[in-house]
């Protein structure tokens, strides 16, 4: 195996069965499976699985297939699929007897599971998302790998992705991939668990009250990281202060010190806050001098990185970290933290941050014409823009901001589009704005004194695209952000050179 890689899914599961080893690792089995939803281990099926999908096109051999029904999809209509493509076991919850082999585990219709079944069959249960999420718990408290979890508000992924690597640099670290960070994504992360895993590290997602605190039933994590609490999901939250208890839940749930660390973003009042919450050890970063670590001489690099100096006790230490923009510091504290916590050397930490893998939103790519493209269209908050904006702020050329709607701000909808228009006319010499609630960026940013002449407002993305087109130049660079929902990313491909 690589030495120093992060496996996400069922890489290591897959890599460690392709090299003919004499120890078996200990992982999920199907035994495991249906000794979690009947009680019964039935001896035929020690036949071990190398995780397990929701979508038949991803299924690889010897995995489960989950058939989730959703709104427009139903996973029932894709297991013929799973099978051909190697999964070796459905969980079901409709009537399929008629096509495929089937061990009903219903709980009043349960059956006792044969001496043998021949491969491939389903297992039926009274819901499928229940069953995965059980049977993900139950597979985690067999395994004694030490949980990172990380929330908040603005960078749980980059976060997710440096700590994996910096933590990687000594332990055997399996990390959620992708953005898999809710009810389902997670338990599917933890199915991918053996017994080689030293660390996992989960990113926690927030929609509603409670749903940290399930997640956190699931994975039982011993160390916790917050980001921050920014105004996202608001709409659906209510307040900051709701979104501040819900993010809680994480350092609540997290067991006494010293076996618990609660990691807290000591420059956000409503993180520092949560200390008194939680039973673990508190250890804070940030900008503060007050934090445990805590940086300062902080400069931008623009797409070079940045350059820092951190203190930690009587330790200063000088870094240069190849993660794009100011506030990419905030990420590189918190991996620190990590690492210091679970014992890493500074030369440890050191070469997990520069690893450069991290970096998972901001892209810089080349237009046809030349132009330098700042493609963050994964999402937008009024904190992430802010920092994109600080980010183009840094780079020499004609600074072009290509902005459009952030959903789901609730009460904070008009404050925080306000809020990045005026930051834009410090910054920015042309604006550029997309939909309705991107009016109101151009409207605060005329107001802050950017000229009526360099601002462009318009409804939808192929009049961007077009405008675009005609008036783009070489020397431009060109921010493009907006929230996922109203799909940015269509005008970074319609510019983008496909060398």
């Amino acid at each position: 195996m690589q030495f120093g890689r992060v496996y996400s899914g069922n890489e290591l599961a897959r890599e460690k069965s392709d090299h003919h080893d004499t120890y078996v690792l200990e992982m999920l089995t199907i035994a495991d499976v249906i000794e979690t939803l009947s009680g019964i281990r039935p001896s035929w099926a020690e036949i071990r699985l190398l995780g397990a999908e929701v979508n038949s096109r991803q299924v690889n051999s010897e995995t489960i297939f989950l058939a989730l029904p959703g709104e427009h999809v139903d996973g029932h209509d894709y297991i013929q699929d799973a099978f051909e493509h190697g999964a070796i076991l459905a969980i079901v919850q409709k009537d399929l007897s008629d096509r495929f082999r089937i061990l009903d585990l219903r709980k009043d219709e349960q059956e006792q599971p044969e001496e043998s079944i021949e491969l491939p069959f389903c297992i039926r249960v009274d819901d499928v998302l229940s069953a995965l999420q059980k049977i993900a718990r139950d597979w985690r408290r067999k395994l004694s790998p030490r949980v990172v979890g990380i929330t908040g508000s603005v960078g749980k992924s980059t976060t997710k992705e440096v700590v994996a690597e910096v933590l990687n640099q000594r332990y055997r670290t399996l990390k959620n991939p992708g953005n898999l960070n809710n009810e389902i994504g997670l338990p599917l992360t933890l199915l991918s668990l053996s017994e080689e895993h030293q660390r996992a590290v989960l990113e926690m997602g927030f929609y509603v009250p409670g749903e940290i605190a399930f997640l956190c039933d699931i994975a039982q994590p011993q160390v916790g990281v917050i980001t921050n609490i920014g105004t996202v999901h608001a709409e659906r939250a209510g307040s900051q202060e709701v979104i501040a208890r819900g993010k809680a839940e994480l350092v609540q749930a997290l067991p006494a010190a010293p076996e618990g660390v609660a990691i807290l973003n000591y420059d956000d009042s409503l993180v520092r806050e949560m200390a008194s919450q939680t039973q673990a050890r508190v250890f804070y970063y940030g900008l503060d001098p007050r934090a445990d670590l805590w940086a300062d001489h902080v400069e931008g690099l623009g797409l070079d990185g940045i350059r820092l100096r951190i203190h930690f006790g009587k330790e200063i230490h000088y870094l240069r970290v190849p993660l794009i923009g100011r506030h990419s510091v905030q990420t590189i504290l918190r991996a620190a933290a990590v690492g210091l916590t679970e014992d890493l050397t500074w030369q440890e930490i050191v070469d997990g941050l520069k690893t450069g893998k991290g970096q998972l939103r901001l892209i810089a790519v080349p237009a046809k014409n030349g132009a330098l493209i700042l493609d963050d269209t994964y999402n937008a908050s009024p904190e992430s823009m802010l920092a994109a904006l600080n980010l183009l702020d840094e780079l020499e050329g004609n600074k072009v901001a290509v902005l459009g709607d952030m959903l789901e701000l609730g009460r904070y909808e008009q404050r925080g589009h306000q809020m990045v228009g005026i930051r834009a006319a410090e910054v920015v010499d042309e604006l550029i704005t997309v939909g309705e609630r991107g009016r109101l960026i151009a409207i605060a940013a005329r107001d802050a004194g950017l000229p009526a002449s360099v601002i462009k407002e318009f409804s939808d993305k192929q009049s961007v695209i077009a405008h675009l087109k005609r008036s783009l130049s070489a020397d431009d660079i060109v921010l493009i952000k907006g929230s996922r929902g109203i799909e940015m990313d269509q005008i970074v491909s319609a510019l983008e050179s496909r060398r």
